[in-house]
């Protein structure tokens, strides 16, 4: 069923979804409706191939969101892009419902077929095994909230604060950063590897594993360093519960959780996803004393000298606050959205099926 309602609505998708004006390599869906509220995605590409992909999946009962944030290269992000929510799709199929468990089977089966790919293709694209990709998923069933999480993507919670500051939204975050960066990881990377002093190296002004970011030559490991098992939160809505925020690391590179959800707070919902992209665009702008202006005249591969590709996703709960969520609007839930595999061709198909077609 999952499947079947994504290749109906791609072709749909591809009309509603608009470049934003004035920047060539930003995608938007400004406010789309899902079963507890509306959202909103951005996406603006800064690599050769647009490493960053990502879908909203709605239903009447359930939203799942997914980000997917590739790295040396666009084909392990495309390939989650296509067969994690059908993996999930199954085995809660098979066990009755949602669970952590199923969440972490379809994170292992996901990278169990990437791995037999890979195998299939190395003697003709041996760059292949150079690539990975992290994975934030989030699904709202009813009132209940999963959050997993592979990588530096994070999710954010804006929750309106108790007491007498009921006017102001609270950050809260609800995945957990896996990055050498973060001196807890770093120090936990290093426990389980004792027997390695340079299992973690600063190069470049940043932390990491053996000082490169996927392994293009061979490096000497004693045993694995990376686990595709996420971590996962599970939590019940609250009336106080506002909006998500789900992101690649593009975006926190630049914004703050608190900034980032004040930004949600303070502002229209219509194009607020394209409103935090372009206040991270205005950082970026502000770090090299240039203008706004002149960073979305960048072309693709020479502008990701000035920032990595942004994703941003924003779930807004409605329900969840008491608010009136009629039958119409739940009818009106049901699709799913998916970003251009490449924001400069525009094209939210031919790139992956292309993609998927050299290395099959």
């Amino acid at each position: 069923m999952m499947m079947m309602l994504r290749s109906l609505s791609r072709p749909l998708e591809r009309c509603l979804g608009v470049r934003a004006g004035g920047d060539a390599l930003m995608w938007h869906a400004d406010l789309k409706p899902h079963a507890s509220g509306d959202f909103s995605i951005a996406v603006v590409q800064a690599n050769n191939c647009l490493e960053d992909q990502s879908q909203v999946f709605t239903s009447p009962f359930a939203t799942y969101v997914g980000v997917y944030d590739g790295h040396g290269g666009p084909e392990a992000s495309r390939f989650v892009n296509k067969h994690l929510f059908p993996f999930l799709h199954k085995f809660a199929t098979e066990q009755g419902g949602l669970s952590a468990d199923v969440i972490k089977k379809a994170f292992n089966a996901t990278e169990e077929e990437f791995l037999c790919l890979v195998k299939r293709s190395l003697s003709v694209r041996p760059q292949i095994a150079s690539v990975g990709s992290c994975c934030l998923v989030g699904a709202i069933l009813i009132d209940v909230l999963y959050v997993a999480n592979l990588g530096d993507s994070r999710a954010v919670l804006g929750r309106k604060a108790s007491g007498d500051k009921e006017n102001t939204v609270v950050a809260e975050r609800l995945s957990t950063d896996h990055n050498v960066g973060v001196e807890e990881v770093r120090k936990e990377v290093e426990e389980l590897h004792p027997d390695d002093s340079h299992i973690v190296v600063y190069t470049r002004g940043v932390w990491r594993i053996k000082g490169i970011i996927q392994f293009g030559n061979p490096v000497p490991l004693k045993r694995p360093v990376i686990t595709a098992e996420p971590s996962i939160l599970i939590r019940k809505l609250k009336p106080q519960d506002q909006f998500l925020i789900f992101a690649s690391d593009g975006l926190w590179e630049q914004l703050s959780d608190e900034a980032a959800v004040n930004i949600v707070f303070k502002n229209p919902r219509a194009g607020i996803a394209r409103r935090l992209v372009r206040a991270a665009l205005q950082e970026v702008a502000k770090k090299r004393e240039m203008r706004y202006s002149d960073i979305k005249k960048i072309k693709k591969g020479i502008r990701r000298h000035f920032h990595d590709d942004i994703t941003v996703i924003v779930i807004y709960l409605d329900k969840h606050r008491g608010s009136f969520c009629n039958k119409r609007t739940k009818q009106n839930a049901m699709g799913c959205t998916v970003a251009p595999v490449d924001i400069y061709s525009f094209n939210a198909d031919g790139g992956d099926e292309d993609l998927l077609q050299k290395i099959t």
